[in-house]
């Protein structure tokens, strides 16, 4: 038996939630709340992350991993052109903090989900995602959406980035009666050190599959 190491998380990622402060959405904004439905249908059915836990909720993904095994590799999906312009300014604003002269967002989306719905708890568990920051910034949502993580539930304002600990449970419901959008995206820094596990994991996963 192949023994295969275990991926670790990023000790640089929030262990809850981290506060990024307000951004300036408006275009962004009003472009996606503009989008037909038949747009979100269309590109929700070829979406790359179908995972049971995401229930009902719809997303455009516009960035993707190469791999959920390596968060290194990630390619523009066909509306990420369109896009950019409007994505790029919420993206770079949200993450200025974290002082990264090489950045990278492997994976952006749009994630919609609809009044009544949930997304059940569950953990990141695929090894692309445990180690860059994962940021939310709602674009609409009411006061009825709870964003739970661990045993606490939170509310998060429109306009407002925040870090959120993907590796711990955590859930979302949508008890209100309009759709709570966000763009989600992940975040990592170029310049740091490829974590020690990542090119043995890698190797024995490879060798895994092989037998």
């Amino acid at each position: 038996m192949v023994d295969v190491p275990k991926p670790q998380p990023n000790p640089r990622k929030t262990s809850s939630v981290r506060q990024l402060g307000e951004v300036d959405i408006e275009a962004l904004r009003s472009a996606v709340l503009a989008i037909p439905e038949a747009t979100w249908d269309a590109q929700n059915a070829e979406k790359p992350n179908k995972f049971e836990a995401l229930d009902r909720t719809r997303h455009i993904v516009f960035r993707f991993v190469d791999s959920t095994r390596d968060w290194r590799g990630s390619h523009d999906r066909p509306l990420w052109a369109e896009w950019r312009t409007l994505l790029e300014p919420v993206l770079h604003q949200s993450v200025c903090d974290y002082g990264y002269a090489r950045g990278v967002f492997p994976r952006v989306m749009l994630a919609r989900m609809a009044p009544g719905g949930v997304i059940q708890p569950h953990i990141d568990a695929n090894p692309a995602a445990k180690w860059p920051h994962k940021i939310h910034v709602p674009l609409l949502t009411n006061a009825q959406v709870g964003f739970q993580i661990g045993d606490t539930i939170h509310h998060f304002p429109v306009g407002s980035a925040v870090e959120v600990n993907n590796l711990g449970p955590h859930a979302v419901r949508n008890d209100g009666d309009t759709d709570r959008i966000h763009l989600i995206f992940e975040y990592y820094d170029a310049d740091q050190p490829d974590p020690e596990w990542l090119a043995p994991f890698l190797a024995a996963d490879s060798q895994k599959r092989a037998l």
